[in-house]
């Protein structure tokens, strides 16, 4: 059943007023591949435009905070925490990890892929000058814990 329709099939908000409010967490990923020599200068904190990781650090925890902004259908929730990590993977890619929590009625896994795409649109936004052929995928939800669903992670052989 899709949640996001009522019994019309219109578009509506999902009621959450009588869910309990329990610990959610959320995490989601992405990657962008480059050019080896356009991650070296990153790595190497050459580029022009400064600290691209910083940067795209500070764009998806901003991000995350503005979800409900961005998604129609999202509720604004108060994050307790929000957390983006970025690494080298290889000699062409950035791994991005994004992690969101809170205590709430309503889970954050859409906070957790904005995050997590918004600090790849960033490093594209950065590096793009030197590098147009950049590719953004694996976005995904890793992990969710709380609320009825209960658990979820994601199957590592995809």
């Amino acid at each position: 059943m899709l949640t996001h329709l009522d019994s019309q099939g219109r578009a509506n908000m999902v009621d959450v007023t009588d869910k309990a409010v329990t610990s959610r967490e959320a995490v989601a990923e992405a990657r962008v591949r480059m050019l080896p020599q356009t991650l070296q200068m990153i790595v190497d904190g050459e580029h022009p435009k400064g600290d691209v990781f910083a940067v795209a650090r500070i764009a998806g925890i901003q991000a995350a905070k503005k979800t409900s902004d961005l998604i129609p259908l999202c509720h604004p929730l108060m994050l307790t925490s929000v957390k983006v990590e970025l690494r080298a993977e290889g000699n062409d890619t950035v791994h991005i990890v994004a992690r969101c929590k809170l205590a709430g009625q309503t889970g954050v896994e859409m906070e957790a892929l904005t995050a997590a795409s918004v600090a790849a649109l960033t490093i594209y936004d950065m590096c793009k000058a030197v590098d147009r052929g950049m590719i953004i995928d694996s976005v995904r939800v890793l992990e969710k814990t709380g609320g009825k669903s209960g658990h979820y992670q994601a199957d590592e052989t995809k």
